[in-house]
């Protein structure tokens, strides 16, 4: 089968889509972090804080360009997508943007915020059973069936070409900010899940920094993508296990895969008890709360799983800061 596969013109063009909606996410320095790794003079080390977009991820750069991409084909039909969360609130952010009824399908273990946060943007919500998927197929057949019922177009969280290109804005911002600053890249860190985040960003980055390294970051229970480079196919994992809720897709999508393979030199496994330090040390040195899902980055640098190579900066995606304090509490302590 034939697919298309999205390009740094489809990054590039996707920009002003969103700059319509919303301004560029936060790149900050971390003083703290070069001091830890004993970076020396000259060398400094970037956090892309996803936290601070409408919807508290990267998810809604994506959403938002699907959306508008496809608002005259859905004209006055609903969108249905499933998600772990994040994308939930992303399209149901576009949706209200646009003024398309949106329907989600979200685990019923989801971080409460993540439900409140959808509604609040007019997400109608359909919940399965997460633990018990991998043998129901619950989550692919509740959405089909919503698609069917409803008439709706239905969205996929990270495997098209224009979430890809939405997301991929974001290393757009990356590169034109540290260009601008006259700052070389030597690292690029980004989460794995579905592949959207990381395609998107590898495009801009890639053509932004060529020398770069670009290095993923998985669950050491859900790293379907390490195996996947390893084996030179994508490898599809029957039941993902981790705290980071939102990297526990299945495999990397069809879309994604050919530009991972292209651009991503390899990809790391945390274990989740690195990624509640690495959450507890970005709250301790920078007062941020972060999820799982975006601290996960940070870990692999913490704990030697990547050891900073070049003479270049290094650039840690933060993916999203959407989760219960109760939760947070606890996986902090």
């Amino acid at each position: 089968m034939s697919i298309t596969i999205a390009t740094i013109d489809d990054v590039r063009a996707a920009e002003p889509v969103i700059r319509r909606h919303m301004s560029p996410a936060p790149l900050v320095r971390s003083h703290a972090l070069e001091r830890e790794l004993d970076f020396p003079d000259g060398r400094q080390v970037w956090l892309k804080d996803y936290g601070w977009t409408p919807v508290g991820s990267f998810k809604v750069l994506g959403a938002l360009n699907w959306m508008d991409r496809n608002a005259d084909a859905i004209g006055d039909r609903p969108v249905a997508a499933h998600s772990s969360g994040n994308f939930a609130c992303g399209i149901s952010f576009a949706g209200m943007r646009y003024g398309k009824r949106v329907l989600i399908v979200m685990p019923d273990s989801a971080p409460q915020v993540k439900f409140d946060m959808a509604r609040s943007f007019g997400a109608e919500i359909r919940t399965y059973n997460i633990a018990t998927d991998h043998e129901t197929g619950d989550r692919d057949r509740i959405t089909k069936e919503i698609a069917e019922q409803e008439n709706a177009v239905q969205a996929s969280p990270y495997d098209d070409v224009n979430v890809i290109a939405g997301n991929g804005v974001g290393g757009l911002e990356i590169v034109q900010e540290l260009q601008q600053l006259g700052r070389n890249v030597s690292q690029f860190l980004c989460q794995v899940s579905g592949g959207g985040l990381m395609a998107g960003h590898a495009l801009a980055i890639a053509d932004g920094f060529p020398d770069a390294k670009i290095i993923g970051v998985e669950p050491d229970g859900a790293d379907d993508f390490r195996k996947s480079l390893a084996d030179g196919e994508r490898v599809s994992l029957t039941r993902p296990k981790s705290i980071c809720d939102g990297l526990l897709s299945y495999d990397v999508g069809q879309h994604n895969w050919p530009i991972l393979q292209a651009h991503v030199a390899e990809s790391v496994a945390v274990p989740d008890e690195e990624t509640r330090q690495a959450m507890r040390w970005l709250y301790d040195r920078h007062g941020l709360r972060t999820e799982p899902s975006g601290a996960i980055a940070t870990a692999a640098v913490l704990q030697g799983r990547v050891y900073p190579e070049g003479d270049g900066d290094l650039v840690i995606v933060i993916s999203g800061r959407n989760l219960d304090e109760a939760k947070f509490r606890e996986w902090i302590a």
